[in-house]
């Protein structure tokens, strides 16, 4: 059965490398001959899948490897998985949208203060998951990533996933952000505007 990673580490000169694999536990080492049928040279941050296998002393390797798609160190500006670097407008959006609320409707001074200090908290987190990624050390849950940004740490979050490059590509983890941001977004309103209650009024 073959299953899928990131190439981590890759050493050209001596032609082998380490692959985390999706699932997590420990990385994978492979061989430049198991890119039997491929003409470019390996890279880090590269999407591979790959049979596992053993090797003659009875160790884990990846064989049979074959390239998925890169993981870019930078997209260009207005793309890039995930969103894109126009996602980043978000930022700005949501805090320019916090501010003509405080002003219609004072909003509780340590709210802004909470939305700071878990974005800074997600940064971190966000930063720490990607060192660990590229040392095959422990990863961060994905469930604990979502938790952070639906606990109102979603704006560090996004700038993290843009500005770092991480938890970037992949489809269902973008999903299952998004639908924390959108969740995080739709209680501030019901919670801090008059919107339910003009909604009451209004069906009535």
């Amino acid at each position: 059965m073959r299953e899928e990673g990131q190439l981590v580490q890759w050493d050209d000169a001596k032609g082998y490398g380490f692959i985390q694999p999706d699932g997590g536990g420990p990385r994978l080492f492979v061989h430049a001959q198991a890119f039997a049928s491929r003409a470019q040279r390996p890279r880090a941050g590269e999407r591979l899948s790959y049979e596992p296998g053993l090797d003659a002393q009875g160790k884990r390797r990846a064989l049979k490897v074959r390239g998925q798609r890169a993981e870019p160190a930078a997209a260009p500006a207005g793309r890039g998985s995930g969103g894109g670097s126009g996602a980043l407008w978000l930022v700005p959006g949501f805090a320019a949208f916090y501010l003509l609320c405080h002003l219609r409707w004072p909003l509780p001074p340590a709210l802004w203060g909470g939305y700071m200090a878990m974005s800074l908290a997600s940064f971190i987190v966000y930063a720490g998951d990607k060192r660990a990624a590229r040392l095959g050390q422990r990863r961060v849950a994905e469930n604990s990533l979502h938790l952070l940004a639906l606990a109102c740490g979603w704006p560090g979050a996004l700038l993290a996933r843009q500005l770092l490059r991480h938890k970037s590509s992949k489809p269902a983890f973008a999903r299952r952000f998004w639908l924390s941001v959108a969740a995080n977004c739709l209680l501030f309103v019901l919670i801090f505007t008059p919107l339910p209650a003009w909604m009451r009024q209004f069906f009535g």
